[in-house]
């Protein structure tokens, strides 16, 4: 072909016109011709004639333009979820706490045209420093007892962070259309329940970090002030006992006080056991993907194109630019290698040599601050898996992520060319028909502290979520990025826990009366089965599925908890008064309560861990709670594997009235086990209208494992564990990846 522009826009003519058989068919089809530095071009084509052209001499790929318009809070949408049933002013009667970086009070989302004043039941207040509160964002309030504040930190409920304003818009901000993040994902932004009071109570500040005394006086606010949901989109990195755990304890009195909190499950998946928030009392909700994600293709010089993964907003206009592979700018001056330089080390990177190129750099957590800075065009970010990853960054210049295996085709080309040209493409948003599956980076469990309660306990959306930004933050990833947005796209469980939060404000909203633990139920039972052909870690990673909010305002059952069955737990666990007492804070004790299994606590789901060479036995209670027609009969169903063997009694249950309640006994058997991962199935109570399902794992496990170790003169005591290893002092957010 011609090097000139107008030789290949000839010749992509010509190629078009040879399969559509019309100079004027081929005009029309030809949409853009890509001739400055790469070989390539766009057309409107039947598969029939793509096809064709792929078999073209000189053709290296041929793939579809997939482009998705879709609404920014597509979340929702993808739940099925397009505003509930309820009327405003069911919605308006609910307030939702947000312990989190605050929020940015002018932002449209927290505009409060059209509300009345704020429910009588609120009691709280607004700090007014550098903030004003209004018919929406109700109330704000800030904690910092060490009083340490770094650059960029406002002493007030302000958001400096972006995270709290992205919560708390995602739970429930006002319907906003012509929203993106900087032109990508246009559309209408909303929160799961617009009409819903906010509360935020600020307790982090820059690098993410909060700490506990703060924590724990924002549940004793929240509590006080009247809110009916709390979320809490942060957590510990390691294990905490309960009595140790700001977030267990202040959600405990929540609990108390009929405050269901919803928190999210921790990003240090996928290893097991790596939860945070798994207080039984607690909503523990994992990260999964929806039906979009973003691409930014790279296109080389030779016509090869790649695609990426990345939000990337910058538009180089298909111009090329010089490509070279950060490993061949060694900063030898300075004593570095070429493994500093590879992966772009600010300090191992020969600086000078950046200026007007793309650079390929091996480090899935490149921000590309380094080749920004150094004046570089764009960057090209190498994965560490054989696949690229299921969540896109957001980066400060033009850049996308790309496979190990296509870093090799960059390679390759840089090798054989002299004088290496790429470009990267403006993101584009593709329609993702696998989800939703649980995100990599999502914590898996068991949980290490009580191992008979299944965590996490659901999944929701967590992945590119856009929702309301602090204009004062950064965009990307890069905290340098000195561009402001309204709107971000944010993945995180930080971004899966305030869909949840939203979801029980959904139910609380129709069903005021209803404790923490039946919302939590309501939301759990009524769950879309998630495919577990796509996550070895099965319920230990989306729990008892994927939320549904349309279902949860008539599960038909649900399986009640009070304090008193939260107490007994502890109890049986192996906490004495004093432990507990920690937790609850008043004069419990566990004087009558022998230590045992957790399997009588009324949970909405059952796990049963066994030890090395353990047999597969164990007995279940539960009392279930007719909250649907009056006169109602219930037959259980099971799916098991064929290795355990399940009895339910009685396995009918008969209604007569709505609140009665019946109770049964889930017994499960099976042979001795060793080293068996999870395993997995489910009892289904149905009326022929509902379809109450509650699933049941079985699996090995040493509680407290991997953080105790089990020796050959260790013995087990359900409740008493080995001296916890040391786990950070400090919560950290749950999002912004």
């Amino acid at each position: 072909m011609g090097d000139r522009p107008q030789d290949r826009a000839s010749t992509h003519h010509g190629m078009l016109q040879s399969v559509l058989g019309s100079a004027s068919a081929a005009k029309d089809s030809l949409v853009h011709s890509y001739g400055k530095s790469f070989d390539g071009f766009a057309a409107k084509l039947s598969e029939e004639e793509a096809a064709t052209i792929a078999e073209m001499e000189g053709v290296i790929s041929v793939f579809p333009s997939r482009k998705l318009n879709l609404h920014t809070t597509r979340s929702w949408d993808f739940m099925g979820f397009s505003g509930g049933v309820l009327e405003p002013g069911q919605e308006g009667n609910i307030i939702v706490g947000l312990i989190d970086t605050g929020a940015w009070p002018e932002h449209p989302s927290f505009n409060d045209t059209g509300y009345g004043p704020p429910p009588p039941k609120w009691k709280g207040t607004c700090q007014t420093k550098n903030f004003t509160c209004n018919n929406k964002l109700i109330g704000a309030r800030y904690y910092n007892s060490d009083n340490d504040y770094d650059d960029g930190d406002i002493p007030s409920p302000r958001d400096t962070i972006g995270h709290g304003t992205h919560t708390a818009s995602t739970v429930a901000g006002n319907e906003i259309a012509g929203t993106s993040f900087l032109g990508l994902a246009e559309g209408v932004a909303r929160g799961g329940v617009p009409n819903a009071r906010i509360a935020v109570y600020k307790v982090c500040w820059s690098g993410g970090y909060c700490e506990d005394a703060d924590i724990l006086k924002a549940f004793d606010d929240a509590i006080a002030d009247g809110v009916d949901v709390l979320s809490v989109s942060l957590g510990y990195t390691g294990i905490s006992d309960y009595f140790e755990d700001s977030i267990a304890i202040g959600s405990f009195h929540a609990m108390r006080n009929g405050i269901l909190t919803s928190c999210s499950a921790g990003n240090e998946g996928p290893d097991p056991v790596s939860l945070a928030n798994y207080a039984p009392w607690i909503l523990t909700v994992a990260a999964s993907t929806i039906d979009r994600k973003f691409v930014a293709n790279l296109a080389l010089g030779d016509g090869q194109i790649l695609t990426g993964i990345a939000v990337n907003s910058f538009d180089l206009n298909g111009t090329s630019y010089p490509l070279m592979w950060g490993g061949d700018a060694v900063n030898y001056t300075f004593g570095f290698s070429e493994a500093s330089a590879r992966i772009c080390d600010e300090e191992g990177i020969n600086l000078a040599m950046i200026p007007g190129k793309i650079v390929m750099c091996e480090g899935y957590r490149q921000d590309g601050s380094t080749i920004l800075l150094s004046k570089g065009v764009g960057s090209i970010i190498v994965g560490e898996d054989e696949i690229n990853p299921d969540y896109a960054f957001t980066y400060p210049l033009p850049a996308t992520l790309i496979s190990p295996d296509d870093a090799k085709k960059v390679m390759t080309y840089i090798r054989s060319t002299k004088y290496p040209v790429a470009t990267i493409m403006v993101g584009e948003t593709w329609k993702d028909a696998v989800a939703p599956k649980v995100v990599s980076f999502s914590s898996r469990g068991p949980s290490p502290i009580t191992p008979d309660i299944l965590k996490p306990d659901v999944t929701g959306p967590g992945v590119n979520i856009l929702a309301g930004w602090s204009p004062l933050a950064s965009p990307s990833s890069y905290d340098g990025d000195t561009r402001s947005v309204l709107f971000k796209l944010v993945s995180g469980t930080s971004m899966a826990c305030p869909h949840a939060s939203g979801t029980a404000a959904y139910v609380k909203a129709a069903h005021p009366d209803w404790s923490p633990a039946a919302i939590k139920s309501a939301i759990m039972t009524t769950a879309y089965i998630m495919d577990p052909r796509l996550e070895s870690s099965l319920e230990f990673a989306y729990g008892s599925g994927h939320i549904n909010p349309n279902a949860t305002l008539d599960p038909g059952l649900v399986f009640n908890a009070s304090e008193t069955d939260y107490i007994n737990l502890l109890c049986k666990q192996g906490y004495n008064t004093t432990t507990l007492r920690l937790v609850t804070g008043d004069n419990s004790s566990c004087t009558t309560t022998t230590p045992g299994r957790a399997w009588d606590l009324n949970y909405p789901s059952f796990s049963l861990y066994v030890e090395d060479g353990q047999q597969i036995m164990a007995t279940f209670t539960r009392t279930a709670t007719n909250v649907g027609s009056p006169n109602s009969t219930y037959t259980a169903s099971m799916h098991m594997p064929a290795m355990i063997s399940v009895k339910v009694e009685p396995s009918v249950l008969t209604f007569s009235s709505s609140g009665e309640t019946q109770g049964f006994t889930v017994s499960v058997s099976g042979p001795a086990i060793t080293q068996q991962p999870i395993m997995s199935g489910a009892i289904t109570w149905s009326d022929g209208i509902h379809s109450v399902r509650m699933p049941l794992v079985v699996y090995n496990y040493y509680p407290g494992a991997p953080y105790v170790t089990n020796s050959q003169n260790s013995i087990t005591v359900p409740g008493k564990r080995d001296k916890l290893k040391a786990s950070s002092s400090k919560h950290r957010i749950n999002g912004m990846l």
